[in-house]
């Protein structure tokens, strides 16, 4: 999972990194709550850690933020020194998941960002299929049906769809998949190779706004797939 970690603190930030890499995390540090806010803009991320006490701006503001502009479902664990009560319950009514008070012990930290990704993320759990209405996805094959209907589609076009559908009405960023797909981690995103996949699995998978389905492009950002009898359900 791609965790940011917001934290001025040299010796937290790297004791945060590394029991957090040592189970195979991505991290990806901060010290400023504008850098954050700047990346988040462009790019996505599973889990963010905060500080509350920063030099440029306060934690519970970046946590505001993100509360705005970010995707309901991202989980938000605040790492901090304060620990009075009414510091606790203002932060988690702010919009935090979890709170831990520093010194953090290492077991405690990595059990509850597990928990945190557990609850937000259960369909990204490992399985051999995966059900979405219409779709299925077989993993171990890496083959796709449409209505019991094999969908001819390439290694990577397969898994361009079932990160989409796994992630459904979650923007994902063009860094985010060249990471998850091809383990990309240059410092230059190649963009044509995320659009030209997403335009073979949006054609061959007919979705589109007739079917019940929209790709929607982020712009300067990446896609996002919607399920839009699920949006109009929601909105009734």
């Amino acid at each position: 999972m791609r965790i940011a970690i917001l934290e001025d603190d040299p010796a937290q930030l790297q004791l945060a990194v590394n029991v957090l890499n040592a189970v195979g995390h991505s991290c990806y540090t901060f010290t400023g709550g504008k850098e954050l806010i700047c990346s988040l803009r462009r790019d996505t991320y599973d889990l963010i850690v905060l500080d509350w006490n920063l030099g440029d701006m306060p934690g519970d503001k970046v946590l505001r933020w993100i509360r705005d502009n970010c995707y309901a479902n991202l989980p938000v664990l605040f790492l901090t020194v304060r620990d009075a009560p009414e510091d606790i319950v203002s932060i988690l009514n702010a919009g935090a998941d979890d709170y831990l008070t520093k010194p953090v012990d290492r077991d405690i930290l990595l059990a509850r960002v597990s928990a945190l990704l557990r609850r937000s993320y259960l369909n990204h759990v490992t399985t051999a299929k995966l059900e979405y209405k219409d779709f299925l996805f077989d993993f171990q094959a890496e083959k796709v049906y449409r209505c019991g209907v094999h969908v001819a589609l390439s290694r990577k076009e397969f898994r361009v769809a079932a990160l989409l559908f796994r992630n459904m009405a979650r923007p994902l960023s063009r860094t985010h998949m060249l990471q998850a797909i091809w383990k990309y981690s240059g410092s230059d995103v190649i963009t044509r190779t995320v659009d030209t996949h997403v335009s073979v699995v949006r054609a061959r998978l007919q979705l589109r706004p007739e079917n019940g389905y929209l790709v929607v492009p982020v712009y300067g950002y990446s896609y996002r797939l919607e399920d839009l009898r699920e949006k109009s359900n929601s909105a009734a």
